[in-house]
C-alpha cells in the first residue's frame, strides 16, 4: 500500500515542524491514538484503536524518526500488532516547504505492509481506511497548529498592550512627581509641556 498526498497549512514552516514533533499535538491530532510515549532518541512507543472493514483492533507499537534535516524533511519508520488482527509496518517520507511566510506545504509519501486478518479483508478497504485516517489526522493537524498560532499571536497582542499601558503609567507616575517638586511660574510651564506630551502621544 502506498498512499502520497500534499497538504496546504495556514501557518509558518517552522510552527508546522514543531507541531510535528510535538507528542501532545500528535495525541490529539491521530484518529483513536490513546498515547505517544518517547523511547530512547527520536522513537516513540504508540497506542491506538482502529477500524478496517470489519477487523477492530487495539495496535500497540513504535515510530522511529530518522534521517532527520530540520525544519525541512524526516523519515518515519513504523511497525504496530493489533493481536489477532494481525500487524501493520512502513515508513513515510514527510517534507515541508514553505509557502510564502505564513502558510506551510506538507507533503508525504508513505508505503506499508499489513498482515494478518488485516491483509485478508482486501487492499481496496485497507487503503481506503488508511485514506480516511490519514485525512482526519490533517483536519485535526490543520485546525491545532492554526489555533496554536492565534494563541501566540493574541498573546504577542496582549504583550504590546501590556507594555503600552505601563509605558504610559510610567509616564503618569513621572510628571506627577515632577509636579510635586514645582510650583508657581513653573507649575504653569509643566502644565503646558504635560499638554504638550499628551498631544504628541
Amino acid at each position: 500500500m502506498e498512499l502520497t498526498e500534499t497538504h496546504t497549512l495556514p501557518v509558518s514552516q517552522q510552527r508546522t515542524w514543531d507541531a510535528l514533533n510535538d507528542t501532545e499535538i500528535l495525541r490529539a491530532c491521530i484518529p483513536g491514538c490513546e498515547s505517544i510515549d518517547p523511547d530512547g532518541d527520536n522513537a516513540y512507543l504508540v497506542a491506538l484503536s482502529a477500524a478496517v472493514g470489519p477487523v477492530k483492533a487495539r495496535f500497540k507499537g513504535r515510530m522511529q524518526l530518522t534521517d532527520i534535516d530540520a525544519p525541512n524533511a524526516y523519515n518515519i519508520v513504523f511497525e504496530g500488532q493489533g493481536g489477532a488482527a494481525g500487524f501493520a509496518k512502513g515508513n513515510a517520507r514527510v517534507m515541508l516547504e514553505a509557502d510564502g511566510e505564513a502558510a506551510t506545504k506538507l507533503s508525504y509519501t508513505a508505503n506499508a505492509q499489513v498482515g494478518g486478518k488485516l491483509a485478508q479483508i482486501g487492499s481496496r478497504l485497507v487503503d481506503g481506511a488508511a485514506r480516511k485516517i490519514a485525512s482526519e489526522f490533517f483536519k485535526r493537524f490543520g485546525a491545532q497548529v492554526g489555533e496554536g498560532a492565534g494563541a501566540v499571536e493574541d498573546e504577542s497582542a496582549e504583550d504590546v498592550t501590556d507594555a503600552a499601558a505601563a509605558d504610559a503609567a510610567g509616564h503618569n507616575t513621572a510628571s506627577t512627581e515632577a509636579a510635586d517638586d514645582v510650583s508657581g511660574g513653573d507649575a504653569t510651564k509643566r502644565k503646558k509641556s504635560w499638554t504638550a506630551w499628551i498631544s504628541k502621544s
